[in-house]
């Protein structure tokens, strides 16, 4: 059988979905590795792990099909970074979006002249997600590690380079980088100044249709990153739809043929092609606080899908609101619109008459009021949006879809369960390749989920609390934050 293959290079796993020349989904393999923490702040991975994971994918699918597919188009998780030599071989584990160590620094531009000029000229927030905040790091901490490396680039690039010898990245994983001059469609001079570096000592960009053949003859796509390519997944690239995504994080896009800057939330403008933009905001928080929530306060040492079913059978039957009780979602700090890596989580209102199944829901809740708080900051009276195209691991619990619908009061969209991020990867292959003029868009019947104006009621009062939380709590938050560093270097010493 013929067929297209999207591949996503994930946080915590690469996945491929194989697509039938009617563009379906018809089949899909994953692989997982594992993120590491050696200091507060870390998170790290090994590459050499995410390319056996590449390869198996491929390899498996192969197998499973009996051929080799059409074209591939790659898809890939943003803000990676690693230091490479001469031959591609990593110098050091690769830091993932996640990794917090360069949160003084990006502070420090942020609070400089040049940091708003800079935003502006890359559309990527200051934060210490950010690649450029990442190596002034590097170039502060391990001044040895940062001389001897002859490339910095991402995930992507370094399984490029291990398919093709090549140096390369594209416009769309180049454009969330920080370092990337959005207008010109080359590195920014002003941040390269500022990273210490020169062009040399990144990839050359180029489209995200640029393509190379393998041995076999097949046809890779360069692709663009996982937040692109789902809002094409979901088929969110039109006025008045946004791509919502819950899965360890979660984020809204919407599309749109320019940036869209706003300075008070830091929404992001990645670019998906020559004449598209993704802009919206990160959270930090997404499963990964349904994760904490069973582990560390409900004991669930190994978890399984019975355990989430529990959890959201057990939520069903919870009321709104959770009769007041309303969290921040902060465990890893959160990015828009505080972009605070100091913030924590926080459970407000809580009394007696609360019980596990009141903290559940609210753990949901908060996820989807921070959510919505990005949403807000996207829309404007030119730009309304009317419908939430979702994806991502939250969309396989329907009460989450409706909670999300009720707390935003917009219909809630879902266009398929398969990786949106790969089939993006899979639809943008398609058209570069030319087995199609436009982009395809999804097939088959859609799953909408309308809110519920009596709860949408009782969110919108509670949304309103919920957003005074943070400002009055902010202070005290740091503090703590500082309390607990001075403690782990007492501990240390």
């Amino acid at each position: 059988m013929k067929y297209i293959l999207g591949i996503d290079i994930g946080t915590g796993s690469t996945k491929a979905v194989a697509l039938n020349l009617n563009y379906e989904p018809i089949d899909s393999v994953q692989h997982h590795y594992p993120s590491f923490s050696t200091l507060p702040g870390y998170n790290e991975q090994d590459p050499i792990l995410i390319w056996e994971a590449f390869k198996q994918c491929i390899s498996e699918m192969k197998e499973r099909m009996g051929a080799v597919p059409e074209g591939i188009g790659l898809s890939a998780a943003m803000h990676s970074l690693i230091s490479v030599d001469e031959t591609g071989n990593a110098l050091a584990p690769m830091i993932t979006w996640a990794d917090s160590r360069s949160s003084e620094i990006a502070q420090r531009i942020f609070e400089s002249a040049a940091g708003m000029e800079l935003y502006h000229q890359t559309g990527t927030p200051i934060h210490a997600m950010s690649p450029l905040c990442k190596l002034i790091w590097w170039r502060e901490h391990e001044p040895e590690l940062f001389q001897r490396s002859h490339k910095f680039i991402s995930i992507k690039e370094y399984i490029w380079y291990r398919l093709f010898k090549e140096f390369k990245i594209d416009h769309s994983i180049a454009s969330c980088t920080g370092l990337f001059d959005w207008k010109a469609l080359t590195w920014s001079k002003e941040a390269l100044l500022l990273a210490g570096i020169t062009g040399v000592h990144l990839s050359e960009p180029v489209s995200t249709s640029y393509q190379k053949k393998d041995q076999e003859g097949v046809t890779f796509v360069i692709g663009a990153s996982d937040g692109c390519l789902a809002n094409l997944g979901t088929d969110a690239n039109e006025k008045g739809k946004a791509a919502l995504t819950i899965g360890t994080s979660g984020a809204v896009r919407i599309s749109s043929p320019k940036p869209i800057f706003n300075a008070a939330a830091m929404t992001f403008s990645y670019l998906l092609d020559e004449q598209t933009f993704i802009c919206g905001g990160p959270v930090n928080n997404g499963g990964i606080a349904l994760q904490w929530l069973l582990k560390n306060v409900l004991g669930k040492k190994e978890l399984s899908s019975a355990d989430y079913s529990e959890l959201f059978d057990q939520i069903k039957t919870t009321m709104a609101g959770s009769k007041g009780l309303i969290f921040l979602p902060y465990l890893s700090g959160e990015r828009a619109p505080i972009w605070d890596s100091e913030s924590c989580g926080t459970f407000f209102g809580l009394k007696l008459q609360h019980d596990q199944s009141h903290l559940s829901r609210a753990v949901l809740e908060g996820i989807c009021y921070a959510l919505n708080e990005v949403l807000i900051a996207l829309e404007s009276p030119t730009a309304e949006i009317l419908q939430l195209q979702v994806s991502g691991g939250f969309v396989h619990a329907r009460i989450w879809m409706e909670i999300l619908a009720d707390i935003t009061g917009k219909e809630v969209v879902l266009v398929q369960t398969e990786d949106a991020s790969a089939i993006g990867a899979a639809y943008l292959a398609v058209k570069t390749i030319g087995l199609a003029a436009e982009y395809p868009r999804p097939a088959g019947e859609a799953q909408c989920i309308q809110p519920n104006p009596k709860h949408h009621e009782i969110y919108r009062e509670l949304f309103s609390i919920y957003r005074q939380l943070y400002p009055g709590l902010k202070g005290s938050m740091h503090q703590l934050e500082r309390f607990n560093s001075q403690q782990e270097q007492k501990m240390g010493s």
